[in-house]
């Protein structure tokens, strides 16, 4: 019976004839997300401009959705709120070109992309992955699925967040330096993307520390607000 559940759940998450998108959170297979890319946070870091997208994978472990709580390992000792907006792909895509990507695009999500930032700046100081200051469970919060018709253009979305209730981060999706076609086709061109995978496109500036009590509240144009607490381990 558990081979059965298995092979029907394997099957729903692979042909794009049955895709349900709006359960893009039970059957993700792979989160890929976009690092340093919008414009303010090259500027205050003094950083040159990336020629290509950068790029890290988290794992399905990390998603969550309102009404569950962030948790902050005990491991770390730093971990900061990042608020994106991210792609859910529709249409299993490899090779495409950046004139072609959007039509693999079966929605959007308002997403939280934590961030150990004590493990991310060893890891940087090292050239070492990203992993497990990304990876983390709970580390990607998500709203529901919005359809492309519901988001009339994705690059001219105002996010914002507060953290009990003082803002911490704004920005508009039109100062990413890589759009949305852009990450599409540089990631398909390095690995097959499947219907239910997660892309998140980066955060604006002013990506701080949260502890465990803080609300988090974030919204997306029109669309969305969500919240989540944060606890301990």
């Amino acid at each position: 019976m558990r081979v059965l559940r298995y092979l029907a759940r394997r099957t729903m998450a692979t042909d794009d004839s049955n895709c349900k998108l709006e359960s893009f959170v039970t059957y993700n297979k792979k989160i890929l997300g976009a690092g340093l890319n919008y414009m303010d946070i090259i500027k205050s870091r003094n950083l040159p401009i990336p020629e290509e997208p950068i790029l890290f994978l988290k794992p399905p472990t990390s998603l969550i959705q309102e009404g569950q709580n962030i948790i902050i390992p005990k491991v770390f000792s730093k971990v900061a709120h990042e608020v994106e907006l991210a792609c859910v792909i529709g249409k299993r895509c490899r090779n495409v070109s950046k004139g072609s990507a959007m039509q693999f695009v079966g929605g959007y999500c308002l997403a939280l992309d934590m961030t150990a930032q004590c493990s991310l700046q060893v890891a940087r100081s090292k050239g070492l992955p990203w992993s497990l200051g990304k990876g983390f469970d709970t580390s990607t919060p998500v709203s529901r699925l919005f359809t492309p018709d519901e988001v009339q253009d994705p690059h001219k979305l105002k996010l914002w967040l507060k953290v009990n209730g003082n803002i911490r981060q704004t920005g508009n999706t039109g100062d990413m330096i890589f759009k949305i076609p852009d990450i599409i086709e540089y990631a398909s061109k390095h690995m097959t993307l499947e219907p239910y995978d997660i892309i998140l496109t980066g955060t604006p500036g002013g990506a701080d520390p949260v502890a465990p009590g803080d609300i988090i509240s974030c919204g997306m144009g029109d669309l969305v607000e969500m919240k989540f607490e944060v606890k301990a381990e």
